[in-house]
């Protein structure tokens, strides 16, 4: 099944000459869902992760799923103050900034194979600042993946560890004359 089909495009959202990539429709289709997420299990499961984790909060949707299929737990790495208990954090760079993920202290046991999922690999920024995270609390990323990769962001450049997309789109999308991300 081409998934690709399932996931539309929304014009300036969430602002002006940006193009959306919305996995929703994706999600609405019960057939397209179960392939993506086949696929996904079909690329993660032979990293032998331990635990998932999710990266805020459409990565949440992906994980979910897949951590049932594959007979795992999942960690949810949230965006600074979104999770109750003692937490560790991690600050990363982002294009015009920096932002803070963290996970619960409790999450991971040291030596954990981790495979982090998200819904797009743009930049690579928040992948990375998740790997990071992890290798704070001495976990192994084994690998990553997520639905929809934007290559020509080259965000795959700023991982260290294996990763993989089940739908690339490899240049700009423009639409009335403007750039997509």
């Amino acid at each position: 099944m081409d998934i690709r089909k399932h996931i539309r495009g929304i014009p300036d959202f969430p602002k002006p000459g940006i193009l959306f990539y919305d996995i929703s429709t994706l999600i609405a289709h019960a057939d397209a869902w179960q392939s993506a997420i086949d696929r996904l299990a079909e690329v993660v499961d032979p990293r032998h992760p331990d635990i998932l984790a999710g990266v805020e909060t459409r990565g949440f949707l992906v994980t979910a799923p897949l951590a049932i299929k594959l007979g795992l737990g999942l960690v949810m790495v949230r965006k600074a103050d979104k999770l109750p208990g003692k937490t560790i954090s991690h600050e990363y760079d982002l294009e015009y900034g920096t932002d803070i993920l963290e996970i619960q202290a409790d999450a991971v046991r040291i030596g954990s194979r981790i495979a982090l999922l998200d819904d797009l690999l743009a930049t690579g920024g928040t992948m990375n600042g998740a790997a990071k995270l992890f290798e704070k609390v001495d976990a192994d990323v084994v690998g990553s993946a997520c639905i929809i990769e934007l290559t020509f962001l080259r965000g795959r450049e700023m991982l260290l560890h294996p990763f993989s997309s089940l739908v690339t789109y490899d240049r700009l999308c423009c639409f009335r004359g403007r750039r997509g991300d």
